[in-house]
């Protein structure tokens, strides 16, 4: 093949029939397709947002919103214990219900919450049977609104210690910690 000037479009006096007709337009579909990466971008983007904003480092389960706790200014970071949350009339451990204080508040004197220590007595012994060997930690937390009343307090932290939790601790608001 000698070479030669071009003509006004390239590649139209290449002898190859599939060249022409990919050059003149005559072709199929083009076998590469576009994929519009935007779209998929803002996904990925929104998955990642989102992941970020609901993941806890800590392990620590959200606070119920109509829970105002106490304020403390020596605090420790939370452990892995199960959480006993009081909210009104509600008794909830890990999120699942656990009875209830009506009972307490109507007699006005300490009572063993019976579903509560059922609860926790079935939470030691699925970790007595995952740690085989060891000593049981007996940690609770409890997170109680500010509003419940010290009857209901105290039950709920004698039921605790009668299902073989003695080691209470109180979820409370970290306080800046002042100099004396």
């Amino acid at each position: 093949m000698t070479i030669h000037q071009p003509g006004r479009r390239l590649m139209h006096a290449v002898q190859l029939k599939f060249v022409h007709k990919k050059v003149t337009g005559h072709g199929g579909r083009p076998l590469a397709a576009g994929l519009s990466l935007t779209s998929m971008i803002d996904f990925l983007v929104v998955t990642v947002v989102f992941l970020l904003m609901t993941f806890s480092a800590s392990g620590e389960q959200p606070i119920n919103k109509n829970v105002r706790l106490p304020a403390a200014e020596n605090t420790l970071d939370m452990i892995d214990a199960p959480i006993v949350a009081i909210t009104g009339s509600a008794i909830i451990v890990d999120g699942n219900a656990a009875g209830n204080t009506r009972a307490i508040e109507d007699s006005k004197r300490l009572q063993r919450v019976d579903e509560l220590f059922n609860i926790l007595k079935g939470k030691r012994e699925v970790w007595k049977q995952l740690h085989p060997g060891k000593d049981f930690p007996g940690v609770v937390v409890l997170q109680i609104d500010q509003e419940v009343t010290a009857v209901v307090v105290k039950s709920v932290f004698q039921t605790s210690a009668f299902a073989g939790y003695p080691n209470v601790s109180f979820m409370v608001n970290g306080l800046p910690k002042t100099n004396r």
